[in-house]
């Protein structure tokens, strides 16, 4: 079984899970499987973080955040201007990969060169509680098909709100009026922060810890594993999968025998 982490709008991917139509896929989303509809997707896990490895803040916080990557996709330039729209200071954590180094030279430089925002560069994970903790609310303005967007889940751990762009896995995510508002402009995003702005913390990390924790995924992926090697064990056929036409490829399976931990009716304990 293969989790899928990416996204899936690439073109070589079809023939590639064409050829091994009988791979069992998990999804991280349900947006992310879009693309590839017919692939053998065997169920959809949401990621999950350690409950403790952030400690959230109840108080309002005083700026907006921005953590990942400098990238197009990401789109830093809605946040700053966002946030200058709205008035309120703008702090940006992200790392800029070689690949974008002109595009953070020629459209973010000069953009950050103003009052209210300042580019704090990468930081690490004990770095990141402070970060969005004492966050107003975390900005994810982003422009491409999000697999899932672990910096969301993150803020809410925190118990910081977030606002974002409607794109990919993010309506699966934020809770509207709960977590989070997802938005469809810059517009959008200014007129909806006052809002954003007045939830309820602790209601937010409540949610992180029932939807989010990595005990939460653990447990999916024990479940998943142990309703596979029953269908393996009850003499179904693995199921083949033709997607783009075929592109007049035959799927193949492996038989190789399971270890004897992990065969259908062992039911180890596994704790969780």
């Amino acid at each position: 079984m293969t989790t899928l982490h990416g996204r899936q709008d690439l073109a070589d991917l079809k023939p590639f899970y064409s050829r091994f139509g009988e791979m069992p896929l998990v999804s991280v989303s349900n947006d992310q499987r879009k693309p590839l509809p017919l692939a053998n997707y065997v169920a959809t896990i949401h990621h999950g973080i350690p409950p403790d490895l952030h400690r959230p803040s109840f108080e309002q916080g005083s700026y907006l955040a921005f953590l990942g990557r400098i990238s197009p996709e990401k789109r830093p330039d809605r946040a700053i201007r966002i946030a200058r729209a709205a008035g309120i200071p703008l702090k940006i954590a992200a790392k800029v990969d070689k690949v974008d180094e002109e595009y953070f030279r020629n459209d973010i430089l000069p953009l950050i060169d103003g009052p209210g925002v300042e580019f704090i560069g990468e930081i690490n994970e004990r770095e990141k509680t402070q970060f969005l903790g004492e966050a107003a609310a975390l900005l994810f303005p982003v422009d491409w098909p999000e697999p899932f967007g672990l910096v969301m889940i993150e803020a809410m751990a925190c118990g910081t709100p977030v606002l974002a762009f409607r794109c990919g896995s993010v309506p699966e995510v934020i809770e509207d009026g709960v977590t989070g508002k997802a938005v469809d402009s810059e517009d959008q995003a200014v007129a909806a922060l006052p809002e954003i702005l007045s939830y309820d913390r602790r209601a937010v990390r409540q949610r992180f810890e029932d939807r989010f924790t990595s005990t939460r995924m653990a447990k999916d992926y024990v479940s998943t594993y142990r309703r596979l090697l029953k269908t393996r064990t009850s003499g179904a056929r693995p199921r083949q999968v033709a997607l783009n036409g075929g592109n007049g490829l035959t799927p193949v399976s492996s038989e190789k025998r399971l270890p004897a931990l992990f065969e259908a009716g062992a039911d180890p304990e596994i704790p969780i």
